[in-house]
């Protein structure tokens, strides 16, 4: 009876496994879908613009310049842009890959597998419903400080002041009714939205570049050199201003989530992506700079920084322009994130991991209006109630978790082995540029093509005795794996042990950090040891592993600097989740445990070309292998990823 026990669970174990890894299928017709195709390039860049500039640049810039970095939050965005743009390019070729609403969510469930897929989809949620919220409350604080504070004061004098920690210090009616307009003005359908969101922001831009080009003419270089001079708060406060300005760039994976409302998202996805995300980067560098070069950092007003600071050198008519586009911004940063979360929540219900009845889409505005409706009163409702400080950090830590889990999808993905399953003869018009076949090929009238990606390159074969008979791809698996947690563990001790390095110089400390670098390079190593997959896309990430595997490091560093406060909160949020994915998602599921294990964009590149225009090579592996089929011929050519081939 015991043994019979144990098997049982065993079985319902394995079985459990088998589901949280099972990875998704997507149809042979990937651009088929219920939303409206109809964003443009154009479009989407000022969709992912409009995201990152809002709150970021007109109060986040005010509060870490005074309170973290000095101004030393200049090279705090340079680190949070430079580590975003890392995620970003992983972010735009995914989106080139799938053309599918559900940004990392859909990316991770394709390569990695199901529970991830949740966990990611989970805080894809958590990010945008608090982003939403914490711009609205900033909005509101914007527009009360124009009026002198008559709002704010005007509720306390009605509710009273609230003394709870996560609180907000009042009841924000305002943001309330805010989140709840603009989820009613998003209905109206996405183009119109769009429209509504590339005007917004292209103002917001305008006033920008006043900014920077007045606050540089009236610039005092003496700011920079008082109490502590550039850096007051040491490099450690850089570091902790970067972790904090990630916030201001977080947007850009909304154009992700556009992928299935572009017209052609595998060219518009990644352009959009990397032309915004050096836009912001750009912006916020030389606005930080105008901002300290008026004023000295101890002197500026995190609530409305920019206003004060050119009231301060008399230009107090700039406080006026500088308000329009930070409501324009903000406004823009609240549609972003409210065009984010009811198509992450859609993409999620679709798939069955979420209740069913959130993946209805209006037939007449091709909209998921249940919910858009739920996200605005959600978003309304935290946005009434929470601190905004509290809110950005709260977000902060489930964004980064994405990014990370991204960089190493792409990783995995690159290093997995796909063979072409469609056989299809070229037609007689195809170039020969786009014929990826040798001549011994088509003199082989029956051969069968093995793909080599995944497997060691020759000059590792000594490698071979130490992972034995390893399916192709999983070293490469268990590499990511083992450098990311090395990269954990290496931040979290130079986090511990900073302050008694630099006092006592500590040994174990250094023999530790030595220790996981040396794993870490090692990991890097074995995973470079593996062939690459070469099929074509219309963008990739460039030298890979290594651009994923410092995006990686950068967000977990970024990570362990968050409060432990925010960790628990966070803690008490995936709980939830796994109640959710349990009790509801591992059994509602659309993909059955005899899927493939990864889709069919991954094994066709014809079916990529043909649906949606990815630039992959047309190739005659596919009629061979239908020709060894019907022959019955046993010979075969190896073809590896750099296009060698042997009999």
């Amino acid at each position: 009876m015991p043994g019979s026990r144990k098997m049982i669970l065993k079985h319902v174990m394995s079985g459990i496994c088998t589901k949280m890894n099972r990875t998704k299928q997507l149809p042979s017709d990937v651009m088929e879908t219920p939303l409206n195709r109809c964003l443009n390039t154009f479009d989407i860049t000022l969709l992912g613009v409009g995201h990152m500039v809002g709150a970021g640049i007109y109060v986040l810039t005010g509060t870490v310049a005074k309170d973290m970095a000095g101004p030393g939050i200049i090279v705090s965005f340079l680190l949070a842009g430079f580590a975003c743009l890392l995620s970003a390019l992983c972010y735009a070729e995914f989106g080139t890959r799938v053309p599918k609403a559900g940004s990392a969510y859909v990316y991770t469930y394709i390569s990695i597998g199901e529970f991830w897929a949740f966990v990611i989809g989970w805080n894809i949620l958590l990010e945008h419903m608090i982003g939403a919220a914490s711009v609205a409350r900033a909005w509101s604080g914007y527009v009360d400080s124009l009026f002198g504070g008559v709002i704010s004061n005007t509720t306390l004098g009605i509710t009273g002041e609230m003394h709870e920690q996560l609180l907000g210090k009042y009841p924000d009616f305002l943001a309330f009714t805010v989140c709840l307009v603009y989820a009613l003005l998003l209905g109206i359908g996405v183009k119109g939205s769009a429209m509504v969101n590339s005007f917004l922001t292209i103002i917001n831009l305008s006033v920008m570049a006043l900014v920077i080009v007045m606050g540089l003419y009236y610039a005092n270089d003496d700011n920079w050199s008082k109490r502590g001079g550039f850096l007051p708060y040491g490099f450690g406060g850089v570091i902790a201003g970067a972790a904090t300005c990630f916030y201001a760039f977080v947007g850009f994976d909304s154009i992700a989530t556009s992928g299935e409302e572009a017209k052609n998202p595998s060219f518009s996805i990644p352009m959009a992506t990397i032309i915004s995300m050096c836009i912001v980067t750009l912006g916020y560098v030389l606005v930080s700079a105008a901002l300290t070069l008026l004023v000295p950092y101890y002197d500026i007003n995190p609530n409305a920084a920019l206003p004060d600071a050119f009231s301060n050198v008399g230009q107090h008519w700039i406080k006026y322009v500088v308000s329009l586009g930070a409501i324009c911004g903000m406004t823009t940063t609240l549609f972003g994130s409210l065009f984010s979360l009811p198509r992450c929540m859609y993409a999620m219900a679709v798939d069955g991991l979420l209740f069913g009845f959130l993946g209805n889409v209006n037939t007449k505005t091709q909209l998921p209006l249940v919910n858009l409706v739920l996200s605005g009163l959600s978003s309304a409702l935290i946005a009434l109630l929470f601190d905004l400080e509290k809110l950005v950090e709260f977000m902060s830590i489930g964004t980064l978790l994405a990014y990370t889990i991204v960089s190493a999808s792409v990783i995995i993905l690159r290093y997995r082995p796909s063979f072409e399953t469609t056989a299809s003869k070229p037609s007689v018009t195809t170039p020969a540029s786009e014929i990826s076949v040798s001549t011994s090929e088509l003199t082989t009238p029956a051969s069968e093509i093995i793909n080599l990606t995944g497997t060691l390159r020759v000059q590792y074969s000594w490698l071979g005795p130490i992972f034995g008979n390893c399916e192709p791809g999983s070293v490469v698996t268990g590499a990511v794996f083992v450098y990311t947690i090395s990269s954990c563990a290496l931040c979290t001790l130079f986090q511990i042990s900073t302050r008694s390095l630099m006092q006592d110089g500590i040994w174990w400390t250094v023999i530790l950090a030595t220790f996981f670098l040396l794993v870490m390079a090692g990991s890097m190593v074995v995973i470079c040891a593996h062939h690459q997959s070469s099929a074509s896309l219309r963008f990739k990430v460039p030298l890979v592993p290594f651009i994923p595997a410092l995006s990686i490091l950068f967000n977990i560093e970024f990570m362990v600097h968050l409060n432990i406060l925010t960790w628990l909160r966070f803690f008490i949020w995936m709980v939830v989740g796994m109640l959710v994915y349990f009790l509801y998602g591992i059994h509602h599921s659309k993909e059955s445990e005899g899927n493939s294990s990864y889709s069919i964009l991954m094994t066709s590149p014809e079916a990529v070309k043909e649906k949606w225009g990815a630039t992959t090579k047309t190739s005659l592996k596919a009629v061979l292998t239908k020709r060894k089929a019907s022959n019955g011929d046993k010979s075969a050519i190896i073809k590896d990823s750099d296009g060698d081939s042997t009999d």
